[in-house]
């Protein structure tokens, strides 16, 4: 495909990861609004953060196998359909229960969206910048926190914490329009099938990847979740400078989008086990920095890039090892991620509700970290290993 037109269907792309990163961390950024807006207090407020992770953890899966041999381009279009519709609809609640369903129906599109997407990007490109092409959708997500968040944020504060997410509503339908017009049809080729899908949970190295996104992601989501009330409290940072501080966060994580693919190319799994061992040093460090306005902004910074450096690569690490399953691996990795999300959000509830206070959260943000790193050093020495035995019996081989 002509550069131009790849470039094309990327952005188409990207639009749907920017509405999904603007949807996935503006509650977070709202925190105090939506608890207060629906009666309930903090802690509880960040359940609607997990039940949109939960949305994902089981929608990615289950649509990705049932659409197995169904166009891509097509369910790409459906997703992001009933993404906007649910979005638009959790605007119009006002009570715990029917926005936790809201936020749990949200994301039920969002990692199938993301893994059929991360396919078809890397399709239109060459094989040495598959995960730039995979960063490049999820740089959506980046530029979310640099734009998106910030001002729905900033209108969640003025107007009313529904806003946004008729906002994003509104940019899911603009993402269906862009890839209507713009990312290729891809013939179905008959060869799908839901048995091949399922063939990828039966590879160990796909298992320890998903567990390394699982572990190593909810250290930082166990301290972004509350990123709010940690700014305010610990830094003393005012509550209308917290926009400010969420596009900071945004930048950080385009930076480590743009720096996903140079770091590629030293090595994924390299890249992978250096990525959560810096994790981990930042977020042991996280709660003492918090304290200083400066230094916590910062670390803010730190805490979008590391971790979007990691995010492209265990996708394009999914992908090698899962074979003829690339569909329902490549959904699992943001299902992965959205368990760490929920497990982070949950574990930062439980320290606060202990009340050990907020610089808690990022603590146990690094004991996941190096959970993480254990599992991916484990992924690494098992691929050496079958590797040398692969070599050996090539060589024993009349």
């Amino acid at each position: 495909m002509e550069t131009r037109h790849a470039g094309r269907a990327i952005f188409a792309l990207a639009v749907g990861g920017f509405a999904i990163g603007t949807t996935e961390f503006v509650t977070m950024g709202l925190l105090p609004q939506v608890a207060a807006g629906t009666a309930v207090d903090i802690p509880t407020a960040g359940h609607y953060v997990s039940a949109y992770a939960a949305g994902v953890v089981v929608g990615a899966p289950v649509i990705a196998v049932l659409a197995a041999k169904a166009p891509r381009k097509a369910v790409l279009v459906w997703l992001m359909v009933a993404f906007a519709l649910a979005n638009a609809a959790s605007g119009f609640v006002d009570t715990y229960w029917p926005l936790m369903t809201a936020r749990f129906v949200s994301g039920m599109p969002h990692g199938a969206f993301f893994g059929l997407g991360s396919l078809v990007a890397a399709s239109l490109v060459p094989a040495h910048r598959r995960t730039w092409a995979v960063a490049m959708i999820l740089i959506g997500l980046a530029v979310a926190n640099v734009v998106g968040v910030p001002l729905t944020t900033l209108l969640g504060q003025r107007i009313g914490w529904q806003v946004p997410f008729w906002i994003v509503g509104g940019i899911g339908a603009v993402c269906v329009a862009a890839v209507l017009a713009w990312v290729p049809h891809e013939a179905v080729t008959g060869e799908e099938s839901f048995r091949d899908e399922l063939r990828a949970l039966t590879r160990l190295q796909v298992w320890l990847a998903l567990a390394i996104g699982t572990v190593g992601f909810g250290g930082m989501f166990s301290t972004y979740a509350y990123i709010t009330p940690t700014m305010t409290e610990l830094a003393g940072i005012p509550l209308s400078w917290i926009p400010v501080v969420l596009a900071i966060y945004g930048l950080g994580m385009v930076t480590g989008m743009v720096t996903a693919g140079r770091v590629a190319h030293l090595g994924i799994m390299r890249g992978i086990i250096a990525s959560l061992a810096a994790i981990a040093v930042m977020l042991a460090v996280f709660g003492y920095a918090a304290h200083s306005p400066v230094l916590a902004v910062i670390f803010v910074y730190i805490l979008g890039v590391l971790p979007s450096i990691l995010v492209p690569l265990l996708q394009t690490r999914l992908m090698d090892v899962a074979h003829e399953g690339q569909g329902l691996a490549a959904a699992l990795n943001h299902s992965t991620l959205n368990t760490a999300n929920a497990l982070g959000a949950w574990l930062g509830s439980l320290v606060l509700a202990a009340g050990w206070g907020y610089e808690w959260p990022s603590r146990v943000g690094a004991m996941l970290a190096v959970l993480g790193l254990g599992v991916a050093v484990l992924s690494a020495a098992i691929g050496r290993r079958s590797l040398a035995v692969a070599a050996a019996t090539a060589r024993a081989a009349p």
